[in-house]
């Protein structure tokens, strides 16, 4: 259920089939002197309720304006106009981590993946104008570890207070024999809203500047790219980065997301900003046509410093410019389409966005759909002295 209460399985909850509880004390059911539980099935009714408690300080850390009552309830509710909306448009948003969380699982580095979950969710929100409102989240597991899980919803909250979001319920779901191990997935979910009017990308013109955002690394796309890669340099999750040898390779890929909510706000509010993509799966190319007029080129220069763990990862891997740029975000994790750098510039540095000039929006004649024109030089992810 998504809703403001946290429940452990569900109604429909199955029992492993190697469990040998059958119907009518049958061959291979119950013994007629056996009496099975739920924790005998696989979910610990206990440990749901241990982490319940865990967290409702977590989420009541996060409580925001509009936020209608607590946990416990069977939805959570939100009120806009107490958030100080008039005539808002609701915006959504779903998004996973992906296999990143394979990372997390085999070095016990927890922690931040709930950023990642929030950071995928509301920076999508927030290229349509939007502020994020409110968060739920999904955590699924075979068996519930009420410390791993605690750990990743703390993160969560940690994530929803970068975004000024609440985090107000979600659904733990122990699932026997659907995960293996300490094995568990996530899934998050955020709503936002805008003002009737102020809804993004609006009148982009050719002329138009654009500026990159630095990531904070890989963020949370392309990890089966980046775990076939740790394989074959041979390297463990523990061994120093090679792109940053204070810390463990594992530790260094795990950086999370980077959230871009207040420094996008801020400028969008002011009115200088047109459009805004979010550099997920399918990199540059799949993501800046998507906020461009049809007809519209972005007209990209290599204006930005590729980051060593993309230097790293393009070399261990073989991997192809096209490729890194298509599936990669290189460096940037926001781009944006505005009237005037310069003040949008000073907005997003005094806000602590680190800011790059990186092109301009061009008409592009003969040509109905928005693309990029990129050819980076190549020496672009020339290793630049990794080891």
């Amino acid at each position: 259920m998504a809703s403001a209460d946290r429940s452990v399985d569900g109604p429909n909850g199955a029992v492993p089939p190697d469990s040998g509880a059958g119907a009518g004390g049958s061959p291979g059911g119950a013994k007629s002197n056996e009496h099975l539980t739920y924790r005998d099935a696989g979910v610990d009714i206990d440990a749901g309720d241990a982490l319940v408690e865990a967290i409702k300080p977590l989420a009541r850390a996060t409580r925001r304006e509009g936020v209608l009552g607590g946990l416990g309830g069977f939805g959570a509710l939100f009120d806009p106009k107490a958030a100080g909306f008039r005539d808002p448009i609701l915006v959504s948003s779903t998004d996973g981590v992906g296999t990143k969380l394979r990372i997390a699982i085999d070095t016990g580095l927890h922690s931040t993946v709930g950023i990642d979950l929030v950071a995928m969710c509301v920076n999508d929100l927030i290229v349509q104008g939007a502020e994020p409102l409110f968060f739920l989240d999904y955590f699924a597991t075979g068996r519930l570890d009420v410390a791993q899980a605690a750990a990743v919803i703390e993160g969560i909250a940690e994530g929803c207070r970068q975004a000024g979001c609440a985090l107000v319920g979600g659904e733990t779901a122990e699932m026997p024999g659907m995960y293996g191990g300490g094995d568990y997935d996530l899934a998050g979910f955020a709503v936002g809203a805008a003002e009737r009017g102020t809804l993004l990308p609006r009148d982009v013109q050719p002329g138009d500047a654009i500026l990159g955002l630095a990531s904070s690394g890989v963020h949370s796309n392309a990890f089966s790219l980046v775990r076939r890669i740790v394989t074959a340099s041979g390297l463990s999750w523990t061994a120093p980065a090679p792109y940053a040898p204070d810390r463990s390779l594992g530790q260094a890929l795990m950086t999370p997301t980077r959230i871009y909510v207040r420094s996008v706000l801020a400028l969008h509010r002011t009115g200088l900003l047109k459009a805004a993509a979010h550099i997920t799966g399918g990199g540059l190319p799949g993501n800046v046509p998507r906020v461009l007029p049809d007809g519209m080129v972005a007209a990209l220069e290599p204006a930005w410093p590729v980051p060593p763990v993309f230097r790293w990862l393009a070399r261990t891997g073989g991997v192809p410019v096209e490729e890194m740029i298509r599936v990669f975000n290189c460096g940037l994790g926001m781009v944006l389409v505005v009237s005037d750098p310069g003040a949008a510039t000073a907005l997003l540095t005094q806000e602590g966005e680190t800011v790059y000039r990186i092109g301009t929006v061009q008409p592009c004649a003969g040509q109905t759909e928005a693309s990029i024109s990129f050819t980076p030089p190549a020496d672009w992810l020339a290793p630049d002295g990794l080891a």
